[in-house]
């Protein structure tokens, strides 16, 4: 069991899209990085215009920012000398799907086989926040309660509003392309890991998919390394949300680790998880979502005020409250990173510009630009 007066450790799996500079357009060329990027940190994806960097442990939300900051700057340094950028956001405006091409791995190329569309398709990237649970069975419980709260966590994430050159009326689209896959929404109520783990047997087993990695729930217990790992979010342009997200996600695990000591716990409707998760993509920041504390609308900046003050007892206990909160009203001043792409677009209605408005906020040396930093 994790130990609560301890810092539990966070990490991040963060994937990024390859374009052409002089295009702006995704560029299935990701392989001639990975040539000159250390293997151990950074990996290909199902596509080969995608880039995923994995960060290490931290107790410490500033410790993760910097290791953020620093795989971002080598992959953009290993970038730059081939004409190529790196942007992190759910979508990039400019592609054409023709040229895409699957990633050379045998089970990738088994994906695509099995799955065409779909796997043609994915040309998304997502953030992946891993928080430490050494006990397999707390995780599984931990993972059903915390499925209310996480459609807020999209919302900070939402960076997909375009989808193959057009605006798709959603602040994430990514979530929409994502959904389409078999194992993919809530985590389900499970009595123990054992229950679980017979259940991706039972998948596995139904052919239906190919391995313990493709249950895509919206979070779940790590198939690899002993934490929850949140799968809901978009890329993020900024460091800064993505260490918001991992500051919330890490809380959001420590309270219900607490709770579940409790007992059973509520009644969880996957249905109203669903419809909630919906309606984040749909307007991200800009618009209501559900609140998750008794499931009717409210402005997203209430519902994440609200989500702050539940969780600033377990804030304050990792240090991050100052932190957090600061990073949490810069992100609802700024509208959320669908909204600064749609601001870009409006100047001149070009999408060039929505793309180095992506290059310049994934670029930026700064992790926490404008946020406050802790004392101590």
């Amino acid at each position: 069991m994790t130990d609560l007066g301890e810092a539990m450790a966070v990490g991040v799996e963060e994937e990024f899209h390859i374009v052409d500079l002089s295009t702006r357009q995704l560029v299935p060329r990701a392989g001639v990085l990975l040539e000159q990027l250390p293997a151990d940190r950074y990996s290909q994806e199902l596509q080969r215009s995608v880039v995923e960097a994995n960060s290490r442990p931290f107790a410490r939300l500033e410790d993760l920012a910097a290791d953020l900051r620093g795989l971002r700057r080598g992959v953009i340094e290993a970038a730059d000398g081939l004409g190529l950028g790196v942007v992190a956001a759910g979508t990039v405006p400019l592609v054409d799907p023709e040229t895409m091409k699957i990633s050379p791995d045998p089970r990738y190329e088994q994906m695509l086989g099995d799955y065409q569309a779909l796997a043609r398709e994915q040309l998304i990237c997502g953030t992946q926040v891993h928080a430490e649970v050494r006990d397999r069975d707390l995780a599984v419980a931990v993972a059903h309660r915390l499925t209310p709260w996480l459609p807020p966590l999209l919302a900070l994430s939402c960076s997909s509003p375009y989808w193959t050159g057009s605006d798709t009326g959603y602040a994430s689209y990514r979530s929409l392309v994502w959904q389409r896959w078999p194992t993919v929404g809530p985590f389900g109520r499970f009595a123990s890991a054992a229950e679980y783990d017979a259940l991706v047997d039972e998948l596995v087993g139904s052919g239906v998919i190919g391995d313990p990695g493709m249950l895509y729930f919206d979070v779940r217990p790590s198939a690899h390394v002993p934490t929850l790992e949140l799968r809901v979010c978009d890329a993020c342009p900024r460091i800064g949300d993505i260490v918001l997200i991992a500051g919330l996600f890490r809380a959001l695990v420590a309270r219900e680790i607490e709770a579940a000591a409790g007992g059973r716990g509520p009644e969880i409707r996957p249905e109203m998880v669903r419809a909630a998760s919906w309606r984040a993509a749909r307007s991200g920041l800009k618009g209501d979502l559900v609140d998750p504390a008794d499931g009717v609308p409210r402005p997203a900046a209430a519902v994440v005020r609200g989500l702050l003050d539940g969780l600033r007892p377990y804030l304050e206990r990792y240090g991050d409250w100052e932190l957090v909160s600061a990073l949490a009203a810069e992100a609802l001043a700024c509208g959320g990173a669908a909204a600064r792409q749609r601001e870009a677009f409006g100047h001149g209605g070009r999408l060039t510009d929505v793309v180095d408005l992506l290059l310049a906020e994934t670029r930026d040396a700064d992790p926490l630009t404008g946020t406050r930093r802790p004392r101590g």
